[in-house]
């Protein structure tokens, strides 16, 4: 008991009471400085009265599905390009992984200066192969996609590491059985690796649609915490942040942290339900 009870102290004081303490901070209204006021469901009904709100979850849902698709796209291939015994795997394997320790504000303020208008890297690229420059930080719809392309760079590393260490546990006699029977590559990848890390791509998918919905150390290094330009990248994340250490309406960002939690344990409750149907179910 001596030995678990230093874990479970940890667990009430820093995840269960934080969680408890801002539920009941959602039914009231603080402002940090003057004493709580009860409200009951209050902040529940602004916050589904507020038009920003609706722009927030219309701009994160895009968000999430402009993320999703081309992270596990991406990592899936990526992952089966690095399982492979070739010289020197280990150095490309090293180089696919830097983005994953690489501080997310201080690459979101690198990418910044990338998707600069005038003199910008992407700009300049993009000039080279007679494209016009784009205003990726000046254009609502621009920004947004910029933001997507920020969170799939960092993204990518974490869900490669998971697709290929489930890929490098499937056994290697299936594949040689299906090379005998006269199935290509592909034929193989589509038959045997996707089938048999369905279970990884599920968890890549759920934490990639947490990450999106969280999204905000990103968002707010590329537009200073403003959701702009107008209100292109405002998130629920920014609104979030906003809503608490700007207005410090504290009550109204916890009633909001809630919702957003609602929304996440949903989305995650539908795809691990998904993933789990057996394939004669579907």
């Amino acid at each position: 008991m001596g030995f678990v009870a230093p874990n479970v102290l940890a667990v009430l004081v820093f995840l269960l009471f934080p969680l408890g303490f801002s539920l009941y901070l959602s039914f009231h209204s603080w402002d940090l400085f003057r004493p709580m006021r009860a409200v009951g469901w209050g902040n529940y009904r602004q916050l589904f009265a507020d038009p920003l709100f609706y722009i927030a979850l219309r701009n994160t849902g895009v968000f999430t599905v402009a993320t999703l698709a081309p992270t596990v796209v991406i990592s899936l291939a990526v992952a089966a390009a690095l399982n492979r015994k070739l010289r020197g795997i280990g150095v490309f394997r090293t180089l696919a992984f830097l983005p994953l320790v690489a501080s997310t504000v201080a690459m979101a303020v690198v990418w910044r200066f990338l998707f600069t208008t005038d003199g910008g890297a992407v700009n300049l690229v993009l000039g080279r192969v007679g494209l016009g420059p784009v205003p990726w930080l000046g254009d609502p719809d621009w920004a947004l996609l910029a933001l997507s392309i920020v969170m799939v760079w960092k993204s990518l590393p974490f869900a490669t590491v998971v697709l290929l260490a489930a890929m490098q546990g499937i056994p290697e006699n299936l594949y040689e059985a299906a090379k005998i029977d006269g199935a290509g590559p592909l034929r193989r990848f589509g038959a045997i690796t996707v089938p048999l890390i369905r279970g990884a791509l599920s968890f890549v998918f759920v934490i990639t649609i947490i990450n999106s919905v969280q999204a905000f150390d990103q968002a707010y290094a590329l537009t200073d915490g403003n959701g702009g330009p107008e209100t292109g990248t405002f998130v629920l994340g920014i609104m979030l942040f906003q809503n608490a250490f700007r207005f410090y309406e504290i009550g109204y960002a916890a009633a909001l942290a809630w919702v957003m939690f609602a929304m996440l344990l949903v989305l995650t409750l539908v795809q691990l339900w998904l993933a789990r149907r057996e394939p004669e179910d579907r």
